[in-house]
């Protein structure tokens, strides 16, 4: 039976400005209302029913990931890292977590920010691929081209593998080519786009990271044998951070013999950027496709809005993206679109908080949202699930007031812990322990009123935490 593996790691940055490092893409929702990732889980439930997933994702993603998915039937381990380094590493831990689960486990292993369509389809191809694993192949999931894709990478097919006349060896790998190159693997017909979903057992992925990357391997075992289990999940020490940062494509899948790959067609895009995302969306009859029915769209053609907070207005475009969010706009050539990720590189270089969270930013405890902000002040809209409550904690840089606006908040300020309700309020001084809880059956929601010299999300000190990250 098939273990699924669901890499869950990456902030999708050609997906910004919706996808950000705090709400990065397998937390978006594309395709039918549903995030992706659990798009994915549902997929993993389809293909191995009895089996619960491992989920390999950020420390940060773990509350969140949880939120996102059922909280009953067949629920997913989690293998917690403290920081990303590529898929070989992910990989190399999921395979050592899943052989001490099954010492003939194998491994079904799928990003989490992919879109599936035709689940039936991706079955059956998870069946071929986990019968080839069976006999020690390492299989890759190959898409049939649609189109002359310059954004993916490809796979050449050699002859088939054994009778299974829709298997082949791998003939050659290719990055990704110019348009030119692409349309000449399209009518070549034996390229298929590598999908970066893969099945192989665990005994023989490890095996061929030892050949191909034992200092990779000398480390992985080493970060295992430190890493700690508490409930739903497995917390791999900071010494994972040392492992070199290198897919599993460059690691083993290019040097290996023993490759195959089952080609298919199952609706398949790794949403990998925006033009991706609108040909998810149908489009009208001069080919824009708009989230909002109410767009106006005057001598428009092949343009993409997405916008769910204001309506959206284009005259005269044609191939143009726009993504609207309450904080950022981005406007660019639908050609282009795979560059969006220099956006975000800048955003970095200046420090700027927009690559990184978005106006209403989601915690274990709720919500909050940038209503204002200024030199020496912000103003946020805090909304508390009933039962939850913040860390024990204090600030450097900042004050802080707070006014109910709907609820009940129990607050701690100091040694003291009281019960206020609608239109009561009370202060922080800098320096000053604090914690904020919803003891009710509603939300709790408040307005905050920060002031002083430094504001931003990283001036907090906790000193307890529920959610463990004190």
């Amino acid at each position: 039976m098939l273990t699924p593996i669901i890499l869950s790691g990456g902030a999708g940055t050609r997906l910004w400005p919706v996808s950000r490092e705090a709400h990065p893409k397998p937390f978006m929702r594309i395709g039918g209302g549903k995030c992706l990732l659990l798009q994915t889980f549902e997929r993993a439930q389809a293909v191995a029913p009895q089996r619960s997933p491992l989920i390999v994702t950020n420390r940060e993603y773990h509350l969140r990931s949880r939120d996102e998915l059922p909280a009953k039937g067949t629920l997913p381990h989690y293998l917690l890292e403290p920081a990303g380094r590529n898929t070989a590493p992910a990989i190399a831990l999921a395979a050592l977590w899943a052989q001490q689960e099954d010492p003939d486990a194998c491994l079904l292993v799928m990003p989490a920010d992919h879109l599936i369509t035709n689940v039936a389809a991706f079955r059956d191809a998870a069946v071929q691929a986990e019968a080839l694993a069976r006999d020690g192949f390492l299989v890759l999931f190959g898409i049939r081209p649609t189109a002359p894709e310059t954004g993916y990478g490809y796979v050449e097919m050699g002859d088939p593998v054994r009778q299974q006349a829709q298997a082949h060896a791998v003939k050659a790998f290719h990055e990704k080519p110019d348009a030119a190159t692409a349309a000449g693997y399209l009518a070549q017909g034996n390229f298929v786009w590598n999908s970066g979903i893969f099945c192989f057992r665990a005994d023989v992925i490890l095996q061929a990271l030892e050949t191909w990357q034992p200092p990779l391997m000398q480390a992985a075992r080493s970060v295992w044998e430190a890493a700690g289990t508490s409930g739903d999940k497995t917390e791999l020490p900071e010494a994972f951070e040392q492992l070199d940062n290198i897919s599993i494509d460059y690691a083993v899948m290019e040097k290996a013999q023993n490759i195959a790959v089952v080609p298919g067609d199952f609706g398949w895009s790794d949403m990998g950027a925006w033009s991706a995302v609108a040909d998810t969306v149908p489009a009208d009859a001069d080919g824009n496709n708009t989230n909002r029915p109410d767009a106006i769209l005057i001598d428009t053609r092949h343009t993409y809005i997405d916008s769910k907070d204001r309506l959206v207005a284009a005259i005269g475009l044609d191939n143009i993206l726009i993504v609207d969010t309450p904080d950022a706009l981005l406007v660019a050539d639908r050609a282009k679109s795979q560059e969006v990720k220099q956006v975000v590189s800048q955003l970095k270089a200046r420090n700027h908080e927009a690559h990184k969270i978005h106006r209403t930013a989601v915690r274990p405890w709720g919500t909050y949202t940038v209503l204002g902000e200024g030199q020496g002040f912000k103003i946020k809209r805090v909304v508390v699930k009933p039962g939850h409550s913040l860390s024990l904690q204090m600030h450097h840089h900042r004050s802080e007031h707070w006014v109910v606006v709907f609820g009940t908040a129990s607050i701690t300020v100091g040694e003291t812990t009281r019960l206020m309700t609608q239109n009561q309020s009370t202060y922080i001084a800098i320096g000053e322990r604090h914690r904020l809880a919803n003891p009710g059956i509603t939300d709790l929601v408040l307005i905050e009123v920060q002031c002083g010299s430094y504001l931003g999300e990283d001036d907090i000190v906790r000193f307890s935490d529920v959610y463990g990250r004190a």
